[in-house]
């Protein structure tokens, strides 16, 4: 059978499981987990995995879940993404009413385009002409929060990282993997089409604690020290920093305080904050980590308080390989039409993929398919079809262009990439280094 043929055997296949995979998909957005956390939804990958008479191993890096799909020759390994976890939107309709908890990041969709593209090729009869493996991973905690939680995880010495797919590497099951790919929901006007740049901003993050002296705040106030006076004045103290940081540099930070005090009627004491600071590179994202630290601790000194600042690993900015995007492109206005790829630049949010894209030829598309705002009360699936089944086929498309005739189109793009971390210990001696 010829490559084009076999493409179309897949797609056919893709197609005849398109309701199981929406049906699928549905489940997982009914019931959102955050990260770290995805206890059932990790219980739901491995009954798709058993469905599709796949082994498996679970418990990775917490929840995780990882399978192989392995072809005619198995020296090459492409690894299929697909993450667990989903965002906090307390607002959004269908948000968890305790932990509020909802897939508006779409990380549901990942799972069924995982899903989808090992059904395409599994059945479409298309591993035994593949000459590579493909690996497919179903990562916990993209989502960068609850830094406080993942904080006790690190203590307890469950983790290392707050990030899955850094766990995963930290692991070592990113040591076979020649390539990475995963696509991402984006909502917006994209209709029947996707959005690819060539990567975006990555991160530090901080947790910050405001010690002072508690008192009664209308008796005695002279007496106490105010931690968050200390805080405000450390945040305005950053505020003051914006306009040092040069516009190529992409800087972005922003802090929340999560707790400001206890009783309106005490002197707050104890104050905490989380923040990121992100950047297009990492050279600038620790020159404005010294801006920021040096704002925070001048806001302790004029009140006389205490400041902790603990470093946390974020994740490396996205550097995405342009000819895997241009691949899956392809395969998009193959299936979709012209004019159905944006191509933009970089983009200011952050994910882990950062990480893995540093080490493997990698790529994070974003997918049409829905109306609204990512992270947020409007975030719907308005095309079910574009989102989990199309995104799918064009996936499936490209590894078979990938692995086809001794996968020699995927060797040549990694003879092209310069990983920036040719193996697992130098990626953690970098970050070990930094903090």
């Amino acid at each position: 059978m010829g490559k084009e043929e076999l493409k179309r055997e897949v797609m056919q296949a893709i197609d005849a499981s398109a309701d199981r995979l929406i049906e699928f998909a549905d489940d997982i957005w009914k019931h959102p987990e955050l990260g770290y956390k995805e206890h059932r939804t990790a219980e739901k990958v491995m009954e798709f995995f058993e469905e599709l008479g796949l082994g498996y191993e679970s418990g990775l890096a917490r929840t995780g879940v990882m399978a192989e799909l392995p072809g005619r020759s198995n020296d090459f390994k492409i690894a299929i993404m697909g993450e667990l976890d989903a965002v906090i939107c307390r607002e959004h309709p269908d948000a968890h009413p305790e932990t509020g908890a909802v897939h508006a990041c779409g990380h549901h969709a990942q799972l069924a385009i995982m899903f989808g593209t090992a059904m395409g090729l599994m059945h479409g009869g298309a591993m035994d002409q593949l000459d590579g493996a493909l690996s497919l991973m179903a990562v916990p905690a993209e989502e960068y929060v609850e830094l406080d939680y993942r904080s006790h995880l690190r203590e307890a010495g469950e983790v290392e990282f707050f990030g899955g797919k850094q766990e995963f590497i930290r692991l070592g099951l990113l040591d076979d993997i020649d390539m990475a790919a995963m696509a991402h929901l984006f909502a917006g006007d994209l209709g029947r089409g996707i959005m690819i740049s060539d990567g975006s901003n990555g991160f530090l993050g901080k947790l910050i604690r405001y010690l002072g002296q508690e008192a009664h705040a209308g008796a005695a106030p002279h007496e106490g020290v105010n931690a968050l006076n200390a805080a405000l004045l450390g945040l305005m103290g950053i505020h003051a920093q914006r306009e040092t940081f040069k516009d190529e540099d992409n800087i972005r930070i922003h802090p929340i305080i999560t707790r400001g005090g206890d009783l309106v009627n005490v002197v707050p004491s104890d104050v905490t904050i989380e923040n990121y600071v992100r950047g297009r590179t990492m050279e600038a994202i620790l020159d404005a980590s010294k801006k920021v630290n040096r704002a925070l601790e001048g806001g302790a000194h004029s009140i006389g308080a205490q400041v902790e600042i603990s470093e946390i690993p974020g994740y490396l900015p996205r550097e995405l390989n342009r000819a895997m995007n241009d691949l899956y492109a392809e395969h998009i206005e193959a299936l979709v039409g012209p004019d159905s790829v944006l191509r933009i630049g970089s983009l200011g949010g952050s994910s882990d993929m950062g990480d893995v894209s540093h080490m493997v030829p990698s790529i994070h598309p974003f997918i049409g398919g829905v109306k609204g705002s990512n992270h947020a009360r409007t975030f719907e699936i308005t095309d079910p079809e574009m989102a989990y089944i199309i995104s799918a086929k064009a996936m499936a498309g490209m590894v078979i262009d990938l692995l086809w005739d001794g996968a020699s189109r995927a060797r040549d793009i990694c003879d092209d990439f310069e990983p920036v971390f040719p193996d697992t210990e130098s990626y953690l001696k970098m970050w070990r280094e930094i903090l």
